[in-house]
């Protein structure tokens, strides 16, 4: 499971999911060759299947130095997209939910998240490159502005423009002085024991044996 509640992500948002849908899917962030090939499979139905952009296109070298939230419904991975970081903003890309679950409330749940995540990281500003014809859906949705210094641009045959998605300060962002336990815990997960501080246990053994 992500965080489970993203209060400084939903900030992010213009429109507010309900909080029914907040507690129906089961957000994570992609950790397995499984659970990758479950990203995969999403994208390709929505970006390869129903758009036609080529696949060398839309898996373009990006895929196993990002990060990937998928989402889940009933244990279907149902919605997904990618996380890129660089020196002082995060960028979303490839947001996409299958056929069936569209008009539901998930894109709203997963972005959330996804700012929450970011904020958690110690990120204040959120990038993405959209659609220009989905300009009007996005700027309903996000508290967010168009890039007026950067002209549109087009690639994989569809004109776009670029988005900033300011985020606040989370108040338990990691940091060069945070507890190093947390700092080495999975991405995502700061806020539970993990296995390397399982291995404390094994100190406390050698210690009574010595």
């Amino acid at each position: 499971m992500m965080l489970a509640i993203p209060a400084i992500g939903l900030q992010a948002l213009r429109r507010q999911p309900k909080q029914s849908s907040l507690s129906a899917y089961d957000m994570r962030i992609a950790r397995s060759l499984d659970e990758f090939q479950m990203v995969c499979v999403v994208r390709s139905i929505a970006f390869i299947g129903e758009q036609e952009c080529p696949y060398e296109e839309e898996f373009d070298g990006n895929d196993l130095t990002a990060t990937h939230m998928l989402v889940f419904s009933n244990g279907e991975p149902i919605a997904t997209l990618r996380l890129r970081w660089f020196a002082n903003f995060g960028k979303i890309e490839r947001v996409c939910v299958s056929p069936k679950h569209r008009g539901s409330q998930v894109v709203s749940v997963m972005l959330a998240h996804a700012f929450e995540f970011a904020a958690r990281k110690g990120y204040r500003m959120m990038i993405a490159q959209i659609q220009a014809r989905l300009w009007p859906l996005w700027s309903r949705m996000l508290n967010c502005k168009l890039c007026e210094t950067r002209p549109s641009f087009y690639f994989s045959d569809f004109e776009y423009f670029e988005i900033e998605i300011p985020l606040r300060a989370h108040p338990q962002a990691i940091r060069k002085d945070t507890d190093p336990h947390i700092i080495i815990r999975p991405e995502g997960q700061w806020d539970a024991p993990g296995v390397l501080d399982a291995s404390l246990d094994r100190l406390q053994v050698q210690e009574k044996v010595a």
